[in-house]
């Protein structure tokens, strides 16, 4: 660990790596949180002499990223793209009205219920992009699960099984459905060579767009705070 001085201070956590051929920096979207890769034969000198020198570049990174949302009655977040503003109303359920996303019962409670209401949509979303395009490169998806991560919004193992952060529930319908689509590829190319790209195009075509809104507008997505234990690690 290295410690800044400054105003505010900046902790920086060091990592070896066997596959680092340089020294790199990187700032958690999710977190803040910077850290610094190294190889594994590098002097620890070295490196705290090439974070200091890039104090400039990190305080920059941190300056942009945004701003943390609490999530309460009156507060808005995006859902499938747009904005809503979650307030109290009467009856059992969270549901959707117009501009509106209603939260009954106790306002201690609307952070939580608001997590399990978009959960619920991401599953059903994400498992129907999941299924139709596996459908499409005659695969079937052997799991759908989500987590909260901090740096991918979705993953896939050799036996079918898919992971998604249900964060994407809040991103544009597209966005999810590029992720659902990036993710099926992988069943017939655990990569991302040529191969891999010819066939995310085939099942969604000028996926560049939708990339680079989660690339542009990720960060928006994570700084929003529930109180379900928050960012988990990958």
């Amino acid at each position: 660990m290295l410690l800044l001085a400054g105003s505010p201070a900046i902790s920086i956590t060091i990592k070896r790596s066997t596959r680092a051929r340089r020294f790199s920096l990187r700032v958690s979207q999710a977190t803040g949180q910077v850290s610094l890769s190294m190889p594994a034969r590098a002097r620890q000198a070295e490196a705290e002499a090439f974070a200091r020198a890039q104090e400039g570049w990190i305080r920059a990174a941190l300056a942009r990223m945004p701003a943390t949302v609490g999530v309460g009655l009156g507060a808005q977040i995006p859902l499938e793209g747009q904005v809503v503003t979650i307030v109290a109303g009467l009856g059992r359920s969270v549901r959707r009205e117009g501009d509106l996303l209603i939260v009954p019962g106790d306002p201690a409670r609307v952070a939580a219920r608001v997590a399990a209401y978009l959960k619920v949509r991401a599953r059903d979303r994400l498992v129907a992009a999941s299924d139709r395009y596996a459908a499409q490169i005659g695969r079937r998806v052997a799991q759908v699960s989500l987590r909260d991560t901090r740096s991918r919004w979705g993953s896939c193992t050799s036996d079918g099984s898919l992971m998604y952060s249900w964060r994407l529930i809040m991103a544009p319908p597209r966005v999810l459905d590029y992720v659902a689509a990036h993710e099926v590829a992988h069943m017939l190319e655990m990569n991302h060579s040529p191969r891999f790209w010819a066939v995310v195009e085939r099942l969604f075509p000028n996926w560049q767009v939708e990339r680079a809104w989660l690339k542009r507008e990720g960060g928006a997505l994570q700084s929003i705070r529930f109180d379900t234990g928050e960012i988990e690690g990958d």
